[in-house]
């Protein structure tokens, strides 16, 4: 099949300067650098977004962009801040529009930080083909293989800020150990190390057999709903919870389980010591995926002397839905804009 990389010539314009503060660029490095640039706020502006698609093979994959104004020739390069997805919902987990609750899409806020928001649909979720396979984590991290070379065509820069959450943390984990010099500050939201003492893991253990012999699993509204509801009720607005299954329904009611299978029966799949750059952990109060003790485990084997492990009160699973998001947006827009240490 011919190679398919090209934008989509649809552009959307959302008006986002009377939704919050507004962003702009730093000029300190050039575009095709091979370090990140900083983001620094500015006043208002609308927020411009666009569709490209690349190719994993034969297998499509659709992707996704936001940013403050349409890209213009020569001007300064902005930090791309890259969103990954996890097992049972697809990037617009991202992008949430919630009519009346407020803002819940994390690509409009840091969009307005400065930052170049992207991210996609891995194979067999969303817009992205359907094969025979179950997305595992492997498959993830060879589909943002392909789209970060979407990236590095668009914006001419060589390293990127990921952030995961669930298995979108295990997949940009993964991705990170065998891309490096991709990387710049990782967030992983969600995260689990081993999963020894998980409730959350244990249970899903008991369908073991099944994610053996299936690549793919039932996702119905009720289980969107249980994400925001397993842990803790209450952490996550029911409008919000709805308005993702809304969005999620449209692509049917089947999702791969090559994710479930690696958490439940092939921890770890990311290594600690393998992980080179800045990380930041982020954990939900109440979330039943990993224990404290797990993630500081993987947390203490960082080699990375710039990391930090931050626990948000009255969050459960999905810090993405979270009634108290703007935490998870303060924490992770303070570490992707710490400043260069002057003594190491």
């Amino acid at each position: 099949m011919a190679r398919l990389d090209h934008k989509l010539a649809r552009r959307t314009l959302l008006k986002g300067a009377s939704l919050g503060v507004g962003a702009g660029v730093a000029a300190a490095l050039g575009a095709g650098s091979g370090q990140a640039v900083a983001a620094q706020p500015s006043e208002g502006g609308e927020i411009w977004s666009s569709e490209y698609w690349t190719r994993k093979g034969d297998v499509p994959l659709w992707m996704f962009r936001k940013r403050l104004g349409a890209p213009k020739p020569g001007e300064p390069a902005r930090p791309v801040l890259f969103f990954v997805h996890g097992s049972s919902v697809t990037s617009r987990v991202f992008d949430l529009n919630v009519p009346g609750k407020g803002e819940y899409s994390v690509m409009n806020e840091f969009a307005r930080y400065g930052f170049d928001c992207w991210t996609m649909d891995h194979e067999n979720y969303g817009k992205s083909g359907r094969t025979s396979g179950n997305s595992d984590i492997a498959s993830g991290v060879e589909d943002l293989k392909v789209a970060v070379e979407i990236v590095a065509r668009e914006t001419g820069q060589k390293k990127y800020h990921f952030l995961g959450e669930s298995s979108g943390a295990l997949r940009a984990g993964a991705y990170a150990m065998v891309a490096p010099e991709r990387c710049d500050r990782l967030v992983f939201a969600a995260f689990t190390y081993k999963g020894e003492g998980s409730p959350t893991l244990t249970k899903r253990a008991e369908q073991l057999a099944y994610y053996r012999s299936h690549n793919m699993r039932k996702r119905d509204r009720d289980m969107i709903r249980s994400i925001a509801t397993r842990d803790k009720a209450g952490t996550s607005d029911p409008a919000a919870v709805e308005a993702l299954a809304d969005a999620e329904m449209q692509f049917g009611d089947q999702i791969p389980t090559g994710t479930y299978l690696d958490m439940t029966a092939n921890l770890p799949v990311v290594h600690p010591e393998k992980v080179l750059s800045p990380v930041l952990l982020v954990r939900g109060e109440y979330d039943g995926i990993a224990t404290v003790a797990d993630l500081e485990e993987f947390y203490n084997a960082l080699p990375n002397g710039d990391r930090q492990f931050i626990i948000l009160p009255g969050t459960a699973h999905s810090v993405t839905l979270a009634t108290n998001r703007q935490l998870f947006w303060h924490v992770t827009h303070a570490f992707l804009t710490m400043p260069a240490p002057i003594a190491t």
